[in-house]
């Protein structure tokens, strides 16, 4: 405890890896899935919906600011909480009150910019390794869930809109994501910067998939339903917590960095 004590408070967000980079796009497919599932297969539809997920969320966060620290199980419970309302968000504007896919990528850009430069205003970064107060970690998680609401309405544009389809969008933001890693690892771009677009881009990614697996077959889907799909990818996500759990509590007890 000294030795914590003597290193300063600590991040309260995990380090970018592989799993992480995994997990984040799993919880983004079930996001898309679960949202759906809630909404039309169970029957609650989307206003209730809304309001039951939005109250989870706010539980499930505020557990996570609770923790002070990095604890896997709840921090991608709020991830996933966050994927499922920020869809919602954008299903709502569209569905509810008739706001077009455009105007909504557009808004939530603008949120989204308006998010980081307020958080780079009052804090003179945007970085994730010093997630250590309260106000960065708000900021943060604000950022997050425009994340999702804008990646679903981008999402939602290209596929639908547009009429790419589901497994073309898919292939889109892939590419789009494989460009911003290797400008990362290859041209040196500012980390902080190709880190946020990632995970602007991980979400239409992630809901393109996630629709290609579900949706039916004439709407440009694999057909396997809401339910399946998001119960398959709720349990490698669980799977992945528990690792994720295990793997830190062995370098806690040894003393280990990753």
């Amino acid at each position: 405890m000294a030795n914590q004590q003597l290193a300063g408070p600590e991040n309260r967000v995990p380090e970018v890896t592989v799993d992480f980079w995994l997990i984040k796009l799993m919880a983004v497919t079930m996001g898309e899935t679960a949202a759906d599932y809630l909404a039309v297969n169970l029957g609650l539809g989307l206003t209730l919906t809304s309001i039951i997920m939005t109250i989870v969320l706010v539980v499930v966060v505020g557990a996570q600011f609770a923790q002070k620290r990095y604890v896997p199980a709840a921090y991608w419970a709020a991830v996933v909480l966050i994927s499922v309302v920020g869809t919602l968000v954008t299903d709502n504007l569209t569905d509810n009150f008739g706001v077009s896919l455009e105007a909504s990528t557009i808004f939530f850009t603008v949120a989204l910019g308006a998010t980081f430069l307020g958080w780079h205003l009052t804090e003179r970064t945007l970085s994730i390794h010093t997630i250590f107060t309260n106000r960065r970690e708000g900021f943060y998680w604000l950022a997050i869930l425009f994340t999702f609401a804008l990646g679903t309405a981008a999402g939602d544009l290209v596929a639908e809109k547009f009429d790419f389809g589901y497994l073309t969008t898919a292939l889109i933001f892939l590419a789009l994501i494989v460009a911003i890693a290797a400008a990362y690892f290859i041209l040196k771009v500012n980390g902080v910067a190709a880190f946020w677009l990632a995970y602007i881009f991980t979400r239409p990614l992630g809901a393109s998939f996630g629709d290609l697996l579900s949706q039916p077959s004439e709407y440009g889907g694999l057909g396997f339903g809401t339910i399946y799909t998001s119960f398959a990818f709720l349990g490698a996500i669980i799977l992945i917590v528990i690792y994720m759990t295990a793997d830190q509590d062995q370098r806690e007890t040894t003393g280990l960095s990753r």
